[in-house]
């Protein structure tokens, strides 16, 4: 089963609560979505491999560790999943980013794909796939099968809320994924929203509605 962390650092939670707030201004909760997505990159990162290399400093020359390559894919789920993706650039800038456009069924709730567009080599990659909620997971679920299906094996997803029914169901379907979260709030409402949530994270990211 995979691992779920939920992140307890202040710094994360403070600028969570932040965006939570109704009066946060778009512009504020861009920065604030980049701003986490960089802290939480930090530890969703821990166990990218290394090696060992010979380097020369100004004093002599000395064995480092570095990177084993940067082989890494960051596949924001459209479009709200885009507020986190220049974050994570900041860590890893050589990232590839690709992109997988759902939207969820008003009645059903349940996703449809729109778009697919991936790095040609995923499957040697380590892949982050990162939206702001987890809701009912249906999103997750449905982007990362259209990863699989395309050759993607190292996946890890990332996002700031998320309600206990999309962590069940996404560790259910891919219970090879770890799953790295900013806050674990208390449910859905009936209309798939995550209580007490934020709202709808891509109106608010681009101040649509």
């Amino acid at each position: 089963m995979s691992k779920v962390y939920v992140f307890d650092h202040p710094l994360i939670q403070h600028k969570v609560a932040l965006m939570r707030q109704t009066n946060t201004s778009v512009k504020d909760f861009r920065e604030l979505a980049r701003e986490i997505a960089l802290l939480m990159g930090f530890e969703a990162t821990r166990h990218l491999p290394l090696e060992e290399v010979e380097i020369e400093t100004p004093i002599c020359k000395t064995k480092v560790n570095m990177l084993k390559g940067e082989d890494i894919a960051i596949i924001p789920i459209l479009r709200a999943g885009l507020g986190f993706v220049d974050g994570m650039l900041e860590l890893v800038p050589n990232a590839k980013v690709g992109h997988v456009g759902l939207y969820r069924d008003p009645d059903t709730h349940e996703p449809v794909e729109y778009y697919c567009k991936l790095p040609k080599d995923i499957e040697k990659r380590q892949i982050f796939v990162v939206d702001p909620m987890l809701a009912t997971g249906g999103s997750a679920v449905a982007a990362i099968d259209f990863i699989k299906q395309r050759g993607g094996t190292n996946i890890t997803f990332m996002c700031l809320i998320a309600a206990p029914e999309g962590i069940e169901a996404l560790q259910s379907a891919h219970p090879d994924v770890d799953i790295y979260i900013a806050a674990k709030d208390e449910c859905l409402n009936e209309n798939a929203y995550i209580v007490p949530g934020l709202g709808d994270a891509g109106d608010r990211l681009y101040g649509t509605k």
